[in-house]
């Protein structure tokens, strides 16, 4: 989805809680809808977009210029919050869009931040370690004055880790030496004051989010509590996965993106308790390996956690000890399976492939994974999508927490710092699939919207910036 789609779909979502008297029912009138035009233009509008050119002197001395981006969409529910990328695909809508995202993301499961986002048009593995580390660097002395503990806090995101992370905060401590540095940035090691579980909890959010919904949520209702036409037949989706699992027929899965967030995902499902699961296709930018009888998804995160990607070649599959067949990369998404887990780039279901996609259920633990079109069209088709501003929050939860510690100078334990990541995602998961089946609301993800720009709107109402 590009940042237009996402500004129209707040448009529309705004237009709707205009015309609900419930909401806000004290404003009527010709007020009401100044508020509401006021409240639409400031959640579609971003608050700032930083572009810089970093200068690094590469290895065989050449300089090079390469275009970096903070992008900051609003703030009214707290300080800036948003990952940085290093990818080559990298440009200024991409990042206004996944910022605007992050202001929803975090409205929706009520924390304290509001929306911001960084990219670097690099790829990460054409750079030695020594020019990763003068690009994080230049990248923070760049942005110095607009970031920092209570103003914007990145945390990694594509192509960064927590290496990356503890080279900005050392950074950051250079430039503003006596001042408050640990919670500068989140995602950072453990050493340097990071979370415990920090690199699984988007994967462990994503698998979450998609497991209650398919197993504590939709074995407690039945087809007559929702309404009929397309929530009835999501029901069933969800019905029929779970009659497959208590057949003893296992649900097949397959994850496309095999890194930090696919491969967790890929592992808690392989091994979940609760409900039976066969991994039968994964991928990264290079490969699809698919076998229908399943996949030895330890072998492969192993393989994957030593060279950063699958192995691409008979021979190397072979010293693994993995049986798969190879295809190329883009042939995941057409995998005959139940879920699909889409834990890699943008726009991978779109217009052009909508209708070649044979999965009922949809997570998306990438950022806007799924365009606009090919969403309705899966929508109107009665499969079940799990929003990113939904599955992937995982993160964000624990770098909320790696920030209190930060402030606290106490290291939370890894039990609880995932027990509060899991209650926390339960509670959002709730509240968006209850309020969408049960009041059929017109999709998943316009529910979310709904939630998030409520929280946003109420806020910017009470802080009295609707005049």
């Amino acid at each position: 989805m590009t940042v237009k789609d996402t500004q129209m779909l707040i448009k529309d979502m705004m237009k709707r809680l205009y015309e609900d008297d419930t909401f806000l029912p004290e404003e009527n009138g010709d007020a009401r809808e100044r508020f509401f035009q006021s409240g639409t233009e400031i959640l579609t509008t971003t608050d700032k977009v930083i572009k810089s050119y970093i200068r690094v002197s590469r290895d065989n001395r050449e300089i090079e210029r390469i275009p970096a981006y903070r992008v900051q969409h609003n703030n009214i529910a707290g300080f800036y919050k948003g990952g940085i990328r290093f990818n080559e695909h990298v440009n200024e809508e991409e990042v206004e869009n996944l910022a605007v995202l992050m202001t929803l993301k975090n409205a929706l499961h009520d924390l304290p931040y509001g929306g911001a986002k960084g990219g670097v048009v690099v790829s990460p593995n054409q750079y030695s370690t020594r020019e990763l580390n003068m690009i994080s660097k230049k990248y923070v002395q760049r942005f110095a004055p607009d970031i920092g503990p209570t103003h914007d806090i990145p945390a990694p995101d594509m192509g960064t880790n927590e290496e990356t992370m503890d080279w900005m905060v050392g950074e950051f401590k250079t430039i503003h030496p006596g001042n408050n540095y640990m919670g500068a940035f989140t995602g950072k090691s453990v050493a340097n004051g990071g979370a415990q579980g920090r690199r699984e909890a988007t994967g462990r959010g994503v698998y979450h989010s998609y497991l209650w919904l398919a197993d504590s949520w939709a074995s407690n209702v039945k087809e007559e509590e929702v309404p009929e036409g397309v929530h009835r037949q999501q029901l069933r989706s969800l019905h029929r996965v779970r009659n497959k699992n208590e057949s003893g027929e296992p649900i097949t899965a397959a994850v496309q993106g095999f890194g930090n967030v696919g491969s967790v995902a890929a592992q808690m499902a392989d091994s979940c308790s609760r409900l039976n699961h066969r991994i039968t296709a994964v991928s990264d930018h290079q490969v699809t390996l698919v076998n229908e009888s399943g996949l030895d998804v330890d072998r492969l995160i192993k393989y994957q956690e030593k060279h950063r990607e699958l192995p691409v070649s008979e021979e190397l599959l072979s010293r693994i000890g993995v049986k798969a067949d190879i295809l190329p990369p883009e042939e995941l998404v057409y995998q005959k399976v139940d879920v699909l887990f889409l834990a890699a780039v943008e726009d991978q279901i779109t217009a052009d492939n909508k209708e070649l996609i044979h999965a009922d259920i949809f997570v998306e633990g990438a950022n806007a994974p799924i365009d606009k079109e090919a969403d309705r069209y899966l929508h109107e088709q009665g499969k079940v999508v799990i929003p990113d501003v939904l599955a992937n929050a995982g993160g964000v939860m624990v770098s909320y927490i790696e920030w209190k510690q930060d402030r606290v100078t106490y290291l939370y334990s890894e039990e609880e710092v995932l027990k509060d990541m899991t209650d926390h995602m339960s509670k959002s998961c709730e509240k968006v699939f209850d309020s969408y089946f049960r009041e059929g609301l017109s999709g998943i993800r316009n529910t979310c919207y709904m939630h998030a720009l409520k929280r946003l709107f109420t806020l910017l109402y009470r802080h009295g910036k609707l005049f």
